[in-house]
């Protein structure tokens, strides 16, 4: 009993400060997407991409979670107007405080996207709120048609699940119509898309899916509207 109320404080902690991160990102009119993943999945290399597609209406903050290195953060600063590395150490995922240090001295009203990756993890980051509007998924094709069962916390969560390195199609044994049935159980009014970095498959359509999010941002102090508003 003592580790379960133990693990409550944890999550009721990380929750304060992650309302406190999401009305920060209000006040400033940014939109915030946490990007969750396996290591592996293309997360960075999607953003690369995603950033310089944006561009030049619109701008984007990077945050990075790994455990070591600033290589991700390093990458992402060619396309981001400003890009933070966070390392972990021996943690699995990002918390709540770990992003409001990091945006702490950042202008976050000269940017309309704050992009969080996420430490490459299928488990943990599911589980804390980071303040993010918006959660995105990634799973991609050599991970296996599995994995949808295997990690449903995930994908119930999801906003979008994004189908990544879709170039292998018929490359690899992966059957996509298990994995759309699979996660329709879990979250049937989530959007799935099939994008590919490589052959550009998928990637206007994400974009113009990211700009409709952003779109749901109105005035000069932003209001995220709910579906049901």
């Amino acid at each position: 009993m003592q580790k379960v109320n133990v693990v409550k404080n944890v999550l009721g902690a990380n929750d304060l400060v992650a309302e406190k991160n999401r009305e920060t990102f209000k006040q400033a009119n940014i939109l915030s997407v946490n990007l969750i993943s396996s290591p592996g999945s293309g997360k960075t290399t999607l953003l690369v991409k995603t950033m310089a597609a944006l561009q030049p209406e619109q701008k984007s903050i990077a945050i990075v979670g790994d455990l070591k290195t600033t290589r991700d953060a390093d990458r992402l600063s060619e396309t981001a107007w400003e890009s933070i590395q966070i390392n972990t150490g021996m943690s699995c995922h990002l918390y709540a405080n770990q992003i409001a240090q990091s945006i702490d001295n950042v202008a976050l009203a000269q940017a309309e996207f704050l992009f969080i990756e996420n430490v490459g993890n299928m488990v943990c980051p599911g589980e804390f709120d980071l303040g993010e509007n918006l959660k995105v998924i990634l799973l991609s094709l050599p991970e296996g048609d599995d994995k949808v069962a295997k990690y449903p916390t995930i994908f119930r969560a999801a906003d979008i699940v994004l189908l990544t390195k879709t170039d292998l199609k018929g490359v690899l044994d992966f059957d996509i119509e298990r994995v759309r049935k699979e996660i329709a159980k879990l979250n049937e009014k989530v959007t799935l898309l099939e994008i590919s970095s490589t052959t550009g498959e998928g990637m206007e359509d994400w974009v113009a899916w990211l700009r409709a999010q952003r779109g749901r941002c109105v005035g000069t102090k932003a209001k995220f509207f709910t579906e049901e508003e």
